[in-house]
């Protein structure tokens, strides 16, 4: 009896014939084992094929071209530049920024989510409102970043579930008023539809199961700088309503950055809120600017 054989499987992925990326040697010189953002640049002059942020340049550059899996891009790479930062917020902070302004080919893509809500307890009862809408930097009792609708509601019923609360007080599904819903007969809601259980002692777990994500409101009446150094160089990140408006080397030149609308961030709100609220920088505040430029 003949034996079928099965043909050995090409793999033509990038991995599989990943070589060295001799052509880049001459680009590592030149990178400093400091904070910053670096940059991969194929043929275009103006759009990167990929940009990263390390606490050391070359360090994480050097990682990059001795990974297989990311040789497609390596290839196609032909030179390897970079912008130093004070440290690491800042890279965290440029990088956030260039990477929507320019989507290179090879970064996740982080696009100006139109879709971004939260959700908001209104007398009570959450309602998903969108960023569009509503100013998240001062609107109160707001809890959550989500991409869209869906993925809020998902959340809402994700925590009902592991709390045993009432979807139909949280206004997941219709109920008759004074009647169990159809959870309660399942034990996996506890009561608070049908007097089982308080609708105060509901609510409170319920708030209390939010308390983590919870979204912090802007704390100051207008913009601040928030100043971040290393050894040769000190930069001053202006910041308002968690908007990054970008960093200046001096506070006599906020004055330019300051005109910038500051609507609320998604990304500067995830990368400022806990260094700013734990005071882990030095903060100043700005309502005085043209006072200290006088000066």
């Amino acid at each position: 009896m003949s034996r079928r054989q099965s043909a050995p499987r090409l793999d033509f992925e990038a991995a599989a014939i990943y070589e060295y990326p001799e052509h880049l040697r001459p680009w590592l010189e030149a990178l400093p084992r400091l904070p910053g953002v670096y940059f991969f640049h194929g043929e275009s002059d103006t759009m990167p094929l990929y940009i990263g942020k390390s606490v050391n340049i070359r360090s994480r550059v050097l990682s990059h071209l001795r990974t297989p899996d990311e040789a497609a891009m390596l290839r196609q790479s032909r030179r390897i530049t970079f912008i130093p930062t004070a440290g690491e917020l800042g890279a965290l902070l440029l990088e956030a920024r260039l990477i929507k302004e320019q989507q290179p080919l090879f970064n996740k893509r982080l696009r100006r989510n139109r879709q971004l809500c939260s959700l908001q307890i209104t007398h009570g009862k959450p309602q998903v409102v969108y960023a569009r809408e509503v100013d998240f930097s001062h609107a109160p009792n707001l809890y959550g970043l989500f991409a869209n609708k869906r993925a809020a509601l998902q959340m809402l019923q994700t925590l009902a579930d592991e709390l045993q609360l009432c979807y139909g007080l949280l206004g997941l599904e219709a109920t008759t008023r004074g009647r169990a819903c159809f959870r309660f007969a399942l034990k996996r809601c506890a009561g608070a539809c049908c007097g089982k259980e308080s609708v105060e002692d509901h609510q409170a777990r319920f708030l209390a199961g939010l308390t983590s994500i919870s979204v912090n409101c802007w704390p100051w009446d207008g913009a601040v700088a928030l100043k971040e150094t290393r050894e040769g160089m000190t930069h001053y990140h202006i910041i308002h309503n968690w908007l990054w408006l970008g960093a200046v080397d001096s506070l006599s030149e906020a004055s330019e950055l300051l005109r910038t609308p500051a609507g609320f961030d998604h990304d500067g709100y995830k990368i400022l809120c806990k260094p700013l609220l734990a005071g882990s920088y030095e903060v100043i505040t700005l309502s005085d600017l043209p006072a200290r430029q006088s000066r």
